[in-house]
């Protein structure tokens, strides 16, 4: 889809669909509030709070394939998917299994709502802009995998307006090759043309997340962070029909 169409104004029926789902969404974000008040362990809280997670989209009418889940391997790992909405979040909480612990940037704590609820599912929290926090966070997530905890990481660290894979940070790659754990890349297709950066109302369409192979202790990638990153990377843009922005933005 191109930006053009990306920029489009909704017709009435267009908005009649983006208030219905926005409504949906804050029936059901009620609900996991109340999931996460009443639920006496965090295993539990994250099933609930998936489950409410999945109930606005299926209330919207709006299709979400999901592929690969058998990629997943049974034991810990760490997810990597690209960033291009808000929706991605709600929509691998919703459609991952309820054993990873999400790494949001850390300013997200402050959103009403949304931060306690993260907080409520033992999402982990890093600091972008200030170095020594980064780097403390940095070594509490390698702490984190060797501990048993599965991630999933968006490592653009945000997403912009422009469609295309943006440059992946370190933490995610720093965590998986300390920890000895495979790195899942996974693809998101759908949310940058629902939900896209300026947009306020979402708009209807079709989702699909697909879980690829895992990248495996064994491959030779696995000797540095920089090389892993690549390899997940390329991986993710063989699927996603975007552009690479590393390469389109080289300044």
């Amino acid at each position: 889809m191109t930006g053009a169409s990306l920029s489009e104004r909704p017709g009435i029926s267009g908005i009649l669909f983006g208030l219905y789902a926005w409504a949906a969404f804050i029936v059901f974000a009620l609900f996991a509030v109340l999931s996460a008040l009443l639920a006496p362990s965090l295993a539990r809280r994250r099933r609930w709070i998936s489950a409410c997670a999945r109930m606005p989209f299926a209330f919207a009418g709006i299709r979400v394939d999901v592929i690969g889940l058998a990629n997943l391997p049974p034991g810990d790992c760490v997810v990597v998917a690209n960033h291009a909405s808000y929706l991605d979040g709600v929509l691998l909480n919703a459609y991952l299994p309820p054993r990873f612990s999400y790494v949001i940037k850390s300013e997200v704590q402050n959103v009403p709502v949304l931060g306690f609820l993260l907080q409520r599912i033992g999402s982990r929290f890093v600091d972008r802009f200030d170095k020594s926090a980064s780097a403390r966070h940095a070594r509490q997530l390698v702490q984190a995998a060797r501990g048993g905890e599965s991630l999933v990481f968006f490592p653009e660290g945000t997403f912009v307006a422009e469609p295309g894979l943006g440059r992946f940070r370190p933490g995610a790659f720093a965590a998986a090759t300390r920890a000895g754990i495979p790195v899942v890349p996974v693809v998101i297709s759908g949310s940058r043309q629902m939900l896209p950066a300026a947009a306020v109302l979402p708009r209807y369409g079709s989702l699909r997340i697909e879980i690829l192979a895992a990248l495996d202790r064994d491959e030779p990638a696995y000797a540095n962070n920089r090389d892993l990153s690549k390899l997940a990377r390329q991986r993710i843009l063989e699927v996603l029909d975007e552009p690479d922005l590393a390469e389109t933005n080289t300044d």
